[in-house]
């Protein structure tokens, strides 16, 4: 009997992740980019999808390739180093593709790391990179710990602000374990990430109290309201459950991404969606990032660390579950849980998602695999 093993992701509306990644490979390839770099930024759109990150997946597709082909990100931008000592690294990204320039720079973390026992490298005159997941992760294969952060446009109001000033700036840090899978956390210091706002923007649907407010700073349900100079509120939403420790959070995160780098700050951070205008005169170079790795076994034996992590894992596991809880998670446990089983049975793809996908491939010439 004729068999059909791509049947399921068409019944259920799921799609082969190697589909999406060939997909956005051959789109950005139309825009200039090398195969090389296209499938680097491909694999970050689609590692975001499957750790179920949509906000972060094939919905920035669509910005990045207007942005490529109105200019303003150079589609065959050569990142270079500008400054560096034993540990440490300034890397230029040339105002590239912000997945291409982060692989490289985590790449230089490790390499530093290798050799000093740690590697830290800032980034200036890059753009938005993905998931920061996926930057931190490249450590765990090398019994590294990987730490990255990012600022980004300013959609997040301070605290007491009624003005979005700051990024959703988020921090990821991956630790590995020895029988235990690693411990990843990877958040945005905002109550909310601004792509799960556009999410909720495209379908049409309201958003709960909490996450963000208007131009005067009066809370709304409106996703919209970011058009309209409404703002992200910090995480914690309001100074009574702990804003100022978002804020705080931020603040830190702006500073290790664009004041060591020389990359704009705070409210003059380039715009990442096509939508935005570019402001001229700024005091920096593009969006910063900072990353860093640290070789387990330049502190302490590598087998050391890692058995306390699998004790450490197991310890929090087996904590109570409060009442409707059925289990204490790990960091990083529904990602990875979600990688798993996305990566059998498909992924997902929200209907605008898939509209933008087709829309694209018929300004730019490509064949539309998904139906």
């Amino acid at each position: 009997m004729k068999t059909y093993p791509n049947l399921l992701f068409l019944i259920k509306k799921m799609y082969d992740p190697a589909t999406l990644t060939q997909l956005c490979v051959q789109l950005l390839k139309k825009c200039g980019l090398s195969n090389n770099d296209a499938s680097t930024t491909a694999n970050v759109l689609v590692a975001a999808e499957l750790r179920d990150i949509p906000s972060h997946g094939l919905l920035r597709l669509s910005d990045y390739i207007r942005m490529l082909r109105n200019g303003r990100i150079r589609a065959n931008a050569t990142p270079k180093v500008i400054h560096q000592s034993p540990s440490t690294l300034t890397l230029d990204g040339d105002n590239g593709l912000g997945p291409v320039v982060a692989n490289r720079a985590m790449e230089y973390a490790i390499e530093k790391a290798r050799v000093a026992g740690s590697g830290w490298v800032a980034v200036q005159h890059s753009n938005h990179f993905g998931i920061a997941g996926y930057y931190a992760m490249k450590a765990l294969p090398h019994h590294m710990i990987g730490l990255c952060m990012c600022n980004a446009n300013p959609l997040v109001a301070p605290t007491f602000s009624a003005q979005g000033m700051l990024g959703t700036n988020p921090l990821a840090v991956a630790v590995p374990a020895g029988k235990e899978p690693p411990m990843v956390a990877d958040f945005a210091t905002a109550a909310i990430a601004r792509g799960k706002v556009d999410l909720l923007h495209k379908q049409g649907m309201p958003i709960e109290k909490g996450f963000v407010q208007s131009s005067d700073g009066n809370p709304s349900t409106d996703p919209g309201i970011l058009t309209r100079g409404g703002s992200i509120l910090p995480l914690g939403s309001s100074r009574k459950y702990g804003s100022h420790k978002g804020y705080c959070m931020a603040a830190i995160i702006d500073v290790f991404s664009a004041l060591l780098s020389g990359a704009n700050f705070g409210p003059f951070v380039p715009p990442s969606v096509a939508w935005l205008p570019l402001k001229d005169g700024l005091p920096g170079k593009g969006t910063g990032h900072f990353f860093g790795a640290l070789r387990i076994d330049a502190f302490l034996p590598a087998k050391d660390f890692l058995s306390g992590m699998d004790l450490w894992i197991q310890t929090l596991r087996s904590a109570r579950p409060a009442m409707g809880a059925e289990r204490v998670l790990i960091p990083g446990d529904p990602e990875r849980e979600a990688e798993a089983a996305n990566a059998k049975t498909g992924i997902r793809l929200k209907d605008k998602v898939k509209e933008q996908l087709q829309s694209l491939c018929g300004e730019l010439e490509v064949d539309y695999p998904l139906q």
